[in-house]
């Protein structure tokens, strides 16, 4: 299912599972496909249902944030990656956020976007799927049980919000086409090709400083796998052991405060005006944008990606065309810049455009993860 070296664990036999299901999500077809696809296929694998059909924003944060959750053995979303994100968040509200983060979460597509179900397909080795044959999959990887670790990220903003996402961060052309497709979400996935030319047509600058930590690659190797059990540090910012108090969030131990420039050893992209930055974690951006292909679930690696101003709309395009197959780092484009990074920060110059985390819109702030 995913490289050799991973440890799995197994999800018991009889199972039982909560479904979270947003029935607005997508093209409002998730209840449908979960009781004609996927629900035949858990009975037969003997996983019993609970589920629970959310009625509003934050309603599953909610329930997973207050609920006992010790009479389901997984956690299953049928939805797009914004509820997938409202149950990151929820669990990490938890005063046992450390426990409540062992159980195993499902992604089940029932949105727009897909973009963590596409990346989990990709790394089992199955062939670029969508729709009912994307959900098929996903579903056949639940009944198999299979679990392993996943990355999350922790990002915080200049007002004192702080978010853990598990799929990307985003400023610029990408994030201004996932909120402004939003309209058409009755197309389903066609609503990015339809957002993507309108955001082409007023192609928009956006000034503000990017600064990040690189992935410290020794003779060009790629980074250690580590330990998911070890908190990552940073030698240059000593964290005494302990101080943090039972039951509170990680520390953020490879960043300064926001108000503070960054430390000396990270790197300032020099460029100030940019189309695009986008920190992705997983593969694929949507079912049919292969950013990053050589992420995986857990390799410790925020993947880095900015535009530099200046690019024409049809290169432009030609990169998201590209980007379809995995190929656009192929083109050797000088305007699209990656670099796998540990951490990064953005401080946009004025309060423009739309930040996204996990697809969902933000204020534009300084922020980093």
């Amino acid at each position: 299912l995913s490289p050799p070296g991973d440890s799995y664990g197994v999800l018991p036999r009889p199972c039982h599972a909560l479904v979270l299901l947003n029935p607005q999500s997508g093209s409002g077809r998730a209840l449908d496909d979960f009781q004609a696809v996927v629900q035949p296929m858990l009975a037969e694998a003997d996983i019993a249902t609970t589920v629970f059909v959310t009625e509003r924003p934050h309603h599953a944060h909610e329930k997973v944030r207050d609920e006992d959750l010790s009479q389901w053995d997984t956690l299953v979303v049928m939805s797009g990656d914004g509820l997938l994100f409202e149950v990151v968040n929820g669990l990490m509200e938890r005063p046992d956020w450390k426990e409540a983060m062992k159980k195993p979460l499902c992604i089940l597509p029932g949105g727009s976007g897909n973009a963590l179900a596409a990346s989990i397909n990709y790394y089992a080795g199955y062939d670029h799927v969508a729709k009912k044959k994307l959900l098929t999959n996903c579903t056949f990887t639940l009944c198999k049980g299979l679990y392993t670790q996943m990355d999350l990220v922790s990002l915080s903003t200049a007002s004192g919000k702080r978010f853990f996402s598990f799929l990307g961060f985003g400023w610029g052309f990408i994030s201004d086409v996932d909120i402004d497709s939003e309209k058409y979400r009755w197309l389903g996935s066609a609503r990015f090709t339809l957002g993507t030319l309108q955001c082409l047509a007023k192609l928009r600058v956006y000034q503000g400083r990017l600064s990040y930590l690189p992935m410290a690659t020794e003779q060009g190797s790629s980074p250690a796998p580590r330990d998911p059990h070890t908190p990552v540090t940073n030698d240059h910012i000593p964290q005494p052991a302990g101080t943090e108090a039972p039951g509170s969030p990680p520390p953020d131990s490879l960043l300064v405060p926001l108000g503070q420039p960054v430390p000396a050893h990270w790197t300032v992209v020099p460029e100030e005006e940019f189309v695009l930055v986008y920190a992705i974690y997983q593969s694929h951006l949507g079912t049919n944008l292969l950013m990053a292909p050589a992420a995986r679930l857990h390799d410790g690696c925020i993947h880095l990606f900015y535009m530099k101003a200046g690019i024409s709309r049809v290169t432009l395009l030609k990169l998201f065309l590209a980007m379809s197959r995995g190929t656009h780092l192929d083109l050797n484009c000088p305007h699209l810049c990656y670099v796998p990074v540990r951490a990064f920060r953005l401080e946009p110059r004025v309060a423009a455009g739309i930040m996204t985390v996990d697809g969902e819109a933000l204020a534009t702030e300084p922020v980093q993860g």
